[in-house]
């Protein structure tokens, strides 16, 4: 399954290239790979088998990019890894009877969080060398077995867009029961039917 959602970007450049052709970037003239207010999100639906996996800048889903450095900006981590764990609620999954086998949260920002206590000095100086501008990542994913995967109908991106207001696009790619789609969703149009 997971070579599967590894070679989900190359199945579907075709769907992406023709994509970035129509909505190219009045600035930089191409689709960024780290764009503020924007998200990517790549699942793949095989057999009984759900596999999602989410990249955005943590800006989208922090509100900033830096080491988290005050308790305000460290709830604001714990808060967001917190409502990350609850997937079938961020993308609407309440059909299909699925249930999370596998989910693994990645970000620079959330191994601060993580190790703050125990080694708040020697991250201070590793921090001190580092710039406060430097590009933070969050990748979420999530590996789901669904025991009825037919009543899967749709994605619906509606909370996600509500817990993360400063997303404001993300870029899906799709393979399913009814073969591969790219779209991108927004607050206005949150939904997509596999």
């Amino acid at each position: 399954m997971r070579r599967l959602l590894l070679a989900l970007p190359f199945a579907l450049l075709p769907l992406a290239a023709a994509h970035a052709s129509e909505h190219e970037h009045a600035e930089h003239g191409s689709l960024d790979a780290h764009e503020h207010g924007a998200a990517q999100l790549n699942l793949v639906l095989d057999g009984q088998a759900l596999e999602l996996e989410l990249k955005s800048p943590a800006l989208n889903l922090l509100g900033f990019e830096h080491a988290a450095h005050s308790a305000a900006d460290q709830a604001k981590v714990a808060a967001a890894r917190r409502q990350l764990q609850e997937p079938q609620a961020l993308f609407g999954l309440s059909a299909g009877d699925c249930r999370v086998s596998q989910q693994e949260l990645e970000s620079a920002l959330f191994e601060d969080d993580e190790h703050e206590h125990e080694h708040e000095h020697e991250h201070e100086e590793q921090h001190a060398d580092k710039s406060d501008s430097e590009h933070s990542d969050i990748h979420a994913h999530y590996q789901f077995d669904c025991q009825q995967p037919d009543e899967l109908q749709r994605l619906d991106l509606s909370e996600l867009f509500k817990r993360f207001p400063a997303t404001l696009k993300i870029q899906v790619q799709l393979i399913g029961p009814n073969g591969q789609q790219g779209r991108e969703l927004t607050p206005a149009q949150p939904s997509l039917s596999f």
